[in-house]
């Protein structure tokens, strides 16, 4: 198990199962396309969607990467040894390939072959049944034919051993998940997953079900296989250590930390506030560095951006860092991952984003004092939790920092009253996560299916229309109700010119024009003309979507590099209007359109 680093760690997983007939896939963006139900890609299936519902992948059914993810479900978490915003994830896929057999054996291979892990040290998880889905005797099967002994087999229902859907449809199944023994002390002869010295390190799912309308489960017509393992968490397994950023991909960061504090990690008073700045701006230089130039703002991916930036300099302040330091960890973040080339490619604007929101968050600390300072002044003897929760959430102040202050000057802070505020803003917050939910995950319906072809038919108007060939996408989120496209564009729209796009996408509808599919190699895709995110990575192969159109010179209205699904013919789409035009963000307009 001498695996020092994740680039080690990566190479040897995706080597192993490329020697498996698999083929690499690129990591897909941080930001979701067409995907209205996350902000953020937090796994590595998310861009395989499609693909997963039964549409055809370019390289095929086999298929292997590392995939760079961002979850903030649980961003108060963060703090402890294992907890991460953004983290990199390994996954293996079988798109109507090969099943549970082959993928436990495959796992099983890996971990005892390639990574060296001792069988004694190793123990599973799997699906225990229940109204829905039988009990998972197959994969307890297919352990125990490979060593694992009855003992080392746990069975735990759905909450543990089940993943999705997404959202309230969409594909699911049974799981089964590996375990890592991380004491030198010999392991119990019989597993017990609730004991902690036992880690997870991954996670085989079986999406053999399909989650309806009604909430019943039934067998898809394509059976695949998603697997997930986390790197930060593996590599710090494998190297004994029971805090991630101990391991590798943190030191450097940990050990800037420290250079700028003049404190030291192993001071545990320092550590959970170290862990949250190097995780925080972390993820805050992979957001800022993806193609999408995402900024810090009120508003969506940018408003999570803005709250990870500004509890990381919240925390510096509590372990004495008075000046700009941001961009500082982003420079020593950056070379821990020279494979991905869009991060050095876009420095200067993650640089100069850190110091602009350092800079800002800076002059709220000051108002916040202010604030402060006007609750003290009516000589008061405890500072409610209300003004307490205010002080936080306007104005950045932990509690921590509101009850040091209070202290210098003899007053209480409603300590009970201040969680029962946080907690209650916690549960709105989750409400509303949630609702990013509402619609599944990446619904395929019928309606969004033709939002989606009018989308990239509003994408090439826009441009037609406003005469003006460097207008990209920033952005597009797609529900079965409406699409939502975000572009480059420096003023509103003229009433004149919104009411051509909508009659020029209404005359190719009415057209009836071909929507075809095709693949290709990516290298032809772009020579051919068709449109794609500069910066972002594809695979070698790729599905081209062409609107063809005789009439066009070019042979085509328009043409995209694109996963899917879409109509096979204009006509199906109905009447297209534009319902707003707006700004979101320096630069951004935002159209929203539905079809009638």
């Amino acid at each position: 198990m001498a695996i020092k680093t994740r680039g080690d760690l990566i190479r040897r997983y995706i080597d192993f199962f490329v020697s498996k007939k698999h083929k690499e896939i690129p990591s897909a963006s941080l930001i979701p396309t067409n995907d209205p139900t996350v902000l953020f890609t937090t796994a590595g299936m998310h861009p395989l969607v499609p693909y997963l519902l039964g549409h055809k992948h370019p390289l095929g059914k086999r298929l292997v990467n590392v995939q760079k993810c961002i979850r903030t479900g649980d961003i108060d978490e963060v703090g402890n040894t294992t907890h991460h915003t953004f983290f990199e994830m390994l996954g293996n896929w079988s798109l109507g390939d090969y099943f549970k057999k082959e993928a436990i054996e495959f796992s099983f291979e890996f971990l005892t072959k390639v990574l060296k892990i001792p069988l004694e040290k190793i123990a599973v998880t799997c699906f225990e049944g229940d109204k829905d889905a039988p009990k998972d005797e197959e994969a307890a099967k297919i352990w125990q034919s490979l060593g694992i002994s009855k003992d080392r087999i746990a069975f735990l229902p759905k909450k543990d051993n089940w993943w999705g859907p997404a959202g309230e449809t969409g594909p699911c199944g049974p799981d089964t998940e590996m375990f890592f023994w991380k004491s030198n002390e010999k392991a119990p002869k019989k597993f017990n997953p609730e004991d902690k010295t036992w880690v997870e390190i991954w996670n085989d799912v079986f999406m053999q079900y399909n989650k309806n309308k009604e909430g019943k489960f039934e067998l898809s017509k394509q059976q695949n296989v998603d697997t997930g393992m986390g790197v930060e968490r593996t590599l710090a397994v494998l190297n004994g250590l029971d805090d991630n950023y101990l391991s590798s991909i943190f030191q450097p960061v940990i050990k800037e930390i420290e250079k700028i504090s003049k404190k030291k990690y192993s001071g545990k008073e320092n550590q959970k506030a170290m862990r949250i700045i190097a995780d925080h701006l972390r993820a805050a230089t992979f957001i800022l560095g993806d193609e999408h130039a995402i900024k810090p703002s009120n508003l969506g991916q940018g408003y999570v951006l803005r709250r990870l930036i500004r509890r990381a300099i919240r925390y510096g302040r509590l372990i004495g860092i008075n000046s700009a330091f941001a961009s500082k960890i982003a420079e020593v973040v950056i070379p821990v991952y020279p494979d991905y080339p869009e991060l050095l490619a876009n420095k200067k604007f993650i640089i100069e984003n850190l110091n602009e929101e350092e800079k800002r968050f800076n002059e709220t600390l000051e108002h916040g004092m202010k604030k402060f300072e006007s609750l003290v002044s009516s000589k008061i003897k405890e500072i409610s939790g209300k003004d307490a929760f205010l002080l936080f959430q306007s104005f950045g102040f932990p509690i921590e920092m509101t009850v040091e202050l209070a202290n210098e000057r003899e007053i209480k802070v409603n300590e009970r009253d201040y969680k029962a505020e946080f907690e209650h803003h916690q549960e709105l917050s989750r409400t509303a996560s949630a609702g990013q939910f509402k619609s599944g995950l990446a619904d395929s319906s019928k309606q969004t299916t033709k939002l989606h072809t009018a989308t990239h038919m509003l994408d090439e108007t826009i441009r037609r229309v406003l005469k003006d060939k460097n207008i990209k996408q920033r952005g597009s989120n797609i529900t079965p109700e409406r699409l939502r496209f975000d572009f480059n564009f420096p003023r509103k729209l003229e009433e004149s010119e919104i009411k051509e796009i909508e009659e020029t996408i209404n005359k190719k509808i009415k057209e009836s024009l071909i929507v075809k599919r095709e693949e290709m190699p990516l290298k032809k895709a772009i020579e051919s003309g068709a449109g794609y995110l500069p910066g972002a990575k594809y695979p070698d192969r790729v599905s081209v979507y062409t609107i063809e159109d005789k009439a066009d010179k070019r042979g085509f209205f328009s043409k995209e590099i694109c996963t899917g699904p879409h109509v096979s013919n204009t006509s199906e789409l109905g009447k297209f209007k534009i319902v707003k035009e707006e700004s979101v963000a320096a630069g951004i307009r935002r159209i929203k359109a539905i079809l009638e």
